[in-house]
């Protein structure tokens, strides 16, 4: 998108700005505003990388790769100690894409064509194992939440550990499943279309630039939550549970939404759903064994949190069952979204 392009003026502005020792919260705005063009370009290189590649490891780098961002901000916020922030991201970054990205693919879709139908078998598979990646994800905090820390001889971060290690095996199991044993159920007649814009050196450089300016801008932006939540008086809650899963993921929910105009409601879906399976089963266990060099995090999320990540997932599995959707189902997921972010807007 040449909008995205164009943010990129932002990025030697920031560089600038910390030069000249600007605020905590001017190097908030000018972070987020140049983290969105070069998750754009990481999206594009791996696009990119797909027309070297089979079809299948095109679309899992694009999803690695798309969460990338994600994984270096909540790093930053790992080693300054914002267990909140990393936390909330987690949970919005899974709520952000079943009930904003998926709503807003189905609305957009949906205004362009009355109905718009989708694969059921890849749909219930991604759906049945988001449901169970979630209610893995949360078992320590219901757990804590239900039980008194009194008749607990352990500490939380162990528990933590354990579930990480057992995401990590199932995240694998899962490629061995979609790539290998049953890989005939995501078969697609579908091909690339067009011809790749940039030679695979090309992708491979820009790639690997973006992710360190990428570095860069996510250590401006984490030190920049504190004092912008201080001068508007926003949560640590909303930041993590909002802005950041937005900011980061920018470009891929534009894709979506993009693919769904096309009337390619798999892609839409496979990006949302197969992101938030990437999110809980692989990104969240590597901050949880990357937190061991710092001060071990456990995986707990408060209450709130629990209710919007479980709801939302239900939600999905609901809305998915049936191999079609129309606006209106948007519009209800998107409505769900919006209480939730409101919700968290006023803690």
């Amino acid at each position: 998108m040449k909008i995205l392009k164009y943010m990129l003026i932002f990025i030697p502005i920031s560089f600038i700005a910390k030069f000249l020792n600007a605020s905590g919260t001017i190097m908030f705005i000018l972070s987020c505003l140049s983290i969105i063009p070069l998750a754009g370009l990481m999206g594009e290189g791996t696009e990119e990388i797909s027309f070297y590649s089979v079809p299948k490891i095109g679309g899992f780098l694009n999803g690695t790769f798309g969460n990338a961002t994600e994984l270096i901000i909540s790093f930053f916020a790992l080693k300054k100690g914002l267990f909140d922030i990393v936390k909330s991201s987690i949970a919005g970054a899974v709520i952000g894409n079943v009930l904003l990205v998926v709503g807003a693919s189905m609305l957009a879709g949906g205004l362009k064509y009355k109905t718009q139908k989708f694969n059921v078998k890849v749909s219930e598979v991604s759906s049945s194992m988001l449901l169970f990646a979630v209610l893995g994800l949360c078992i320590p905090a219901l757990f804590t939440h239900t039980v008194d820390p009194a008749l607990l001889n352990t500490r939380y971060e162990g528990l933590s550990i354990f579930v990480a290690v057992v995401m990590i095996i199932i995240y694998v199991l899962s490629l061995v499943f979609s790539f290998s044993t049953h890989k005939d159920i995501y078969n697609s007649d579908e091909k690339e279309e067009g011809d790749p814009k940039w030679s695979l050196k090309k992708s491979i450089t820009i790639l690997v630039v973006a992710t360190i300016l990428i570095a860069i801008e996510s250590e401006f932006l984490v030190n920049g939550i504190e004092p912008i939540t201080s001068a508007l008086g926003w949560s640590e809650f909303f930041v993590g549970i909002i802005l950041i899963p937005i900011i980061g993921n920018a470009a891929e929910h534009s894709t979506a939404v993009i693919m769904a105009r096309k009337d390619k409601m798999d892609v839409a879906l496979e990006i949302a759903i197969g992101s938030s399976l990437q999110i809980i089963l692989f990104v969240a266990p590597v901050l949880i064994f990357l937190s061991l060099f710092f001060k071990p995090m456990s995986i707990v999320f408060n209450e709130f949190e629990l209710i919007a990540l479980i709801a939302s997932v239900l939600i999905a599995n609901r809305v998915s069952h049936d191999g079609e959707c129309n606006w209106l189902e948007g519009v209800q997921l998107l409505a769900v979204y919006l209480i939730i972010s409101a919700s968290f807007f006023i803690i």
